[in-house]
Parts: structure tokens; C-alpha cells; sequence
């Protein structure tokens, strides 16, 4: 069995939703979320000021995913905005209808947001975000699989990508013009290698594209292993063409991009190591290299997420284990990592990275804790916590909108 502890245990249905206070049907949160963060900020100048009112400070959106069916876990998918100088985190209402969307990803037109349902049968949700701040829940589409965990938009927009952790398979689904999704048009099963020591089988935990969209990667916990596939974008089927092995028992769960585009960092969970990876964007080739410390001792660290800051100057790993993130200085083009230091992460069991779109800000979800922590990111790649954390029920996914 799997010593890290996924939230997908077996044919548990969730929770029914408990109705956020004040959150009824269709409502707008995105533009009143933002006006309200703004005037709040705005509200805090001083008196003297009050002849030449202060600009308000730049608030974007924030969307937090959480476990809907675990005891203290959120009622849907949550709301919140943050202040892009100082990181801090105003809260905004629930969006209900949405069962476990324990991992997000927007669509490249910010137009629709999608979610997993991390249960058995897995699912995967679409809501639209309207530009006048109103959203609509445009109902979900079976993945095939249980205990989807993972999703990601290809870069055309067209096509969603989904992960099961449970089944040990992928999916691809059709989207439509207005962001809702088609019936399924790929399923496939990690049938082969065998699972890896004391995996029970397959369990993919992710599904990306490489940054030219040329090729989708899934990323195969329980195989060891990472599978590359040829994405047919007229009919929206998986070929593979290539996979990459890692050692027995590694577990590899995420990996993240260099933006140059021919190397990958690789997070394995189960023997604690970040694992440089190069990429051929051509055969859709991944060559991982050998495993490199995650800097937190010898102890069990669970590492879960790397991320890699827009300018590839700066990875960051998250380590459940110690609670603790891990910065690295990338060199050679992205071919080499330096590890530099650590720090605390200020929660418990750092599930999920996401840095804001300037990468000036570092966030983290910690499911245990149910907290959200914020780190401003300085420009040799030191994080500095700020603020307190922010409290969001059983946080394993944070997404900052652009």
C-alpha cells in the first residue's frame, strides 16, 4: 500500500453539499469579490489622504479546491482574491454543485474553470466564469476511471486532459465553444509495467502537455513510470509513443516544465527525490536522470509539487513529510539543478504549489492544516512568508487567475 495518504480510498460517495451562508443559485463573486478587496485596500489610506484618494492595490481571483466528502472539507469549489503587491487573501463565497474538485486548471481563454471529482466514479466539472463576475456550474462528464486527481486544458483549448488516480488512467474530453464539455473520446489504462513495490496498481497522478502542446505526459505513481502520447486534435484520442521508467518504487507524482521547454523536473514521493528530466519536444522522448536530495534529511519527505518560476530561473518543491519547501537555482539552461535551501511552509502537509503569474508570489494549500500560506518571492529566489495563513477547510488546490 501506498504510505502516502491520498484523500481516494474507494467507492465512497461524498457528502451532500453544505450550503455556503448567503450563496444561493447563479451569483456573481469574481467582480464583487475584486471590488470589495479593492475598496478595502483603498479604505486603508491614511486621512490626509483623503483629498487625492490613493489608487487601490491590484486584486486578482483566487480559486482554492478542496475534499467536499472529508469531515471539516469545503462546501464546493472556493472563492478568494489576493492583493498582487502584498499576497494577502480576502475570502469570497462557495460555488456549490461541485463535488470534490480537488484539483483545478482555467482554460487559456480565463473564460472556464475545470475540476476534478476526486470519488468513484471520477468526474470532471466545468463552471463558467462570466466577465460581469457572475459563474454557471455546466454540469460534469464521467472520466471512465476512479479517483480522478489531476487535469489539464490543452493549449488549443479544446481538449481536457484528465488523470484517475484510482483506475490508473487518462481521459480526454471535447470542449465546447462555451467551455462545457462533450462526452469522453479517449480512455486508456496503465496496464503495463507492473506496479511498482507495494502499489496495488496503476495510479496516474497527473496529465500535462509539453509547453509546445506537441506532446500530453502522464505521470504513473504506481508503474514507476511516465507515459508520453500523441494527442489526435481531430479526434481527440491518445497514441504513445514513448515512456520514461524510473526506478521501482520511486512513485513519481508531478513533474513541471522548464519554459525552454527541453526539461522537466520530476517529484517522486515514495523515495523522496527531484529528478531532472531531459525532453525531446520532437519524439516526445522523457530521460530522467538520477534522483537529487530534496534537502530535508534523511527523513520521510513526501515531496509532492515542484514549480518553476516564468523566467526559469527558480524551482520549488513542496515536502509534505517536513513541511517545508525546497528552493533549487537552475543552471545550464534548465539541465541542472543547484539545491540552496529550505524553509518551513508555515501548515501542514503542503498538498499543491502555485506561484501568481509574475511569480512573484509563491502559495501553498495545506490540506492538513486547511490553510493557505503566501510567500513573496525576492529576485534571487528567496521566499519570505507573508501574512498569516489564510484559513481555507481542507485546502489541496490553490489557482491564481491571471
Amino acid at each position: 500500500m501506498n504510505p502516502s495518504p491520498h484523500a481516494y480510498s474507494g467507492p465512497d460517495r461524498p457528502a451532500p453539499d453544505r450550503p455556503a451562508p448567503g450563496l444561493t443559485g447563479r451569483r456573481g463573486f469574481l467582480g464583487g469579490l475584486l471590488v470589495t478587496a479593492a475598496l478595502a485596500a483603498a479604505g486603508s489610506a491614511p486621512a490626509h489622504a483623503a483629498a487625492r484618494p490613493a489608487a487601490p492595490r491590484a486584486t486578482r481571483p483566487l480559486l482554492l479546491g478542496t475534499y467536499t466528502s472529508e469531515a471539516g472539507g469545503g462546501a464546493g469549489l472556493g472563492t478568494a482574491a489576493y492583493d498582487t503587491a502584498t499576497g494577502a487573501i480576502t475570502p469570497g463565497p462557495v460555488i456549490t454543485g461541485v463535488d470534490n474538485p480537488s484539483y483545478l486548471a482555467v482554460h487559456p481563454s480565463g473564460a472556464t474553470v475545470y475540476a476534478v471529482a476526486e470519488q468513484d466514479p471520477g468526474a470532471v466539472t466545468a463552471v463558467r466564469l462570466a466577465p460581469d463576475g457572475t459563474y454557471e456550474v455546466l454540469g460534469s462528464r464521467p472520466t471512465g476511471g476512479s479517483g480522478t486527481t489531476h487535469l489539464f486544458v490543452h493549449p488549443s483549448g479544446r481538449w481536457l486532459l484528465s488523470a484517475d488516480y484510482g483506475s490508473g488512467s487518462v481521459a480526454v474530453h471535447p470542449i465546447a465553444e462555451d467551455g462545457s464539455l462533450g462526452e469522453r473520446t479517449d480512455l486508456v489504462v496503465h496496464s503495463s509495467p507492473p506496479p511498482g513495490p507495494g502499489q496495488g496498481g496503476p495510479h496516474a497522478h497527473q496529465i500535462v502537455t509539453a509547453p509546445d502542446g506537441g506532446h500530453v505526459l502522464a505521470v504513473d505513481l504506481g508503474t514507476d513510470t511516465v507515459y508520453t502520447y500523441a494527442l489526435d486534435e481531430s479526434a481527440g484520442t491518445l497514441t504513445e509513443v514513448s515512456r520514461a521508467a524510473l526506478p521501482p518504487g520511486s512513485g513519481p507524482r508531478h513533474l513541471a516544465f522548464h519554459p525552454g521547454g527541453r526539461f522537466a523536473y520530476l517529484a517522486c514521493e515514495l523515495d523522496n527525490t527531484l529528478v531532472v528530466c531531459a525532453y525531446d519536444p520532437d519524439t516526445g522522448a522523457l530521460t530522467p536522470g538520477p534522483g537529487q536530495s530534496t534537502g530535508t534529511g534523511s527523513g520521510t519527505s513526501y515531496p509532492s509539487q515542484p514549480v518553476v518560476t516564468g523566467d526559469g530561473a527558480y524551482v520549488y518543491l513542496a515536502n509534505r513529510g517536513p513541511n517545508s519547501l525546497t528552493r533549487y537555482a537552475v543552471e545550464d539552461d534548465g539541465a541542472a539543478l543547484r539545491l540552496l535551501d529550505t524553509v518551513p511552509v508555515g501548515g501542514d502537509w503542503p498538498r499543491q504549489l502555485a506561484l501568481s503569474p509574475d511569480s512573484s508570489l509563491l502559495f501553498a494549500a495545506n490540506q492538513r492544516s486547511s490553510t493557505v500560506t503566501v510567500f513573496g518571492v525576492g529576485p534571487d529566489g528567496s521566499l519570505t512568508a507573508v501574512g498569516d495563513p489564510f484559513p481555507a477547510p481542507v485546502a489541496v488546490c490553490v489557482l491564481p487567475l491571471p
